[in-house]
C-alpha cells in the first residue's frame, strides 16, 4: 500500500461514490471501503445529493430484490458526507469531483468514458470482485 505521508502531513484522498458504486456491495458482496484502503491508503468518502436522491427514489419505488438492496444501500450510505450540487445524475457527480479534485467510483460504461476525457481518474469493479484504478 503507498504511503499518504507527504512531509509530515497526512493526505486523505476524496472519493465519490455513484449509484452504481453504493449497490456494489449488495450486488456484489464486495467490501469497498476495505478495497479503496488497499488502493488509495486513507480517504473519505463523499455523496452527491443528487445520487442520495436517486438512490432514495430506488428505494421508495422498487419492488423486491432491487428496493431490499436500494434500501440497505441507502442506510449504509447515510454515514459519509453529502454535498450538494446543481446538477442531477451523471452531471452531479461529475460536478462534485471536479470540485473536491476527487476520484470517482463508478461502474457505469458511459460515466467513466466522460470522466476520463476531462483527466478524472475512476475506480471500477473487475471480475466481481475487487476494485480497479483507471487514471
Amino acid at each position: 500500500m503507498a504511503s499518504n505521508w507527504v512531509r509530515g502531513n497526512l493526505n486523505t484522498t476524496c472519493v465519490i461514490l455513484d449509484t452504481s458504486a453504493i449497490l456494489m456491495p449488495f450486488e456484489f458482496s464486495i467490501d469497498i471501503e476495505k478495497e479503496l484502503e488497499r488502493l488509495l491508503g486513507r480517504f473519505t468518502i463523499v455523496i452527491p445529493q443528487a445520487v442520495l436522491d436517486e438512490l432514495n427514489m430506488i428505494d421508495t419505488r422498487g419492488s423486491g430484490r432491487k428496493h431490499r438492496q436500494a434500501h440497505a444501500a441507502y442506510t449504509w450510505v447515510q454515514r459519509f458526507q453529502s454535498i450538494p450540487t446543481s446538477k442531477y445524475g451523471d452531471d452531479a457527480v461529475v460536478e462534485a469531483a471536479q470540485q473536491k479534485n476527487a476520484y470517482v467510483v463508478t461502474n457505469d460504461r458511459e460515466l467513466r468514458s466522460r470522466l476520463r476525457k476531462l483527466s478524472i481518474p475512476t475506480i471500477t469493479l473487475r471480475q466481481k470482485q475487487y476494485l480497479i484504478l483507471e487514471e
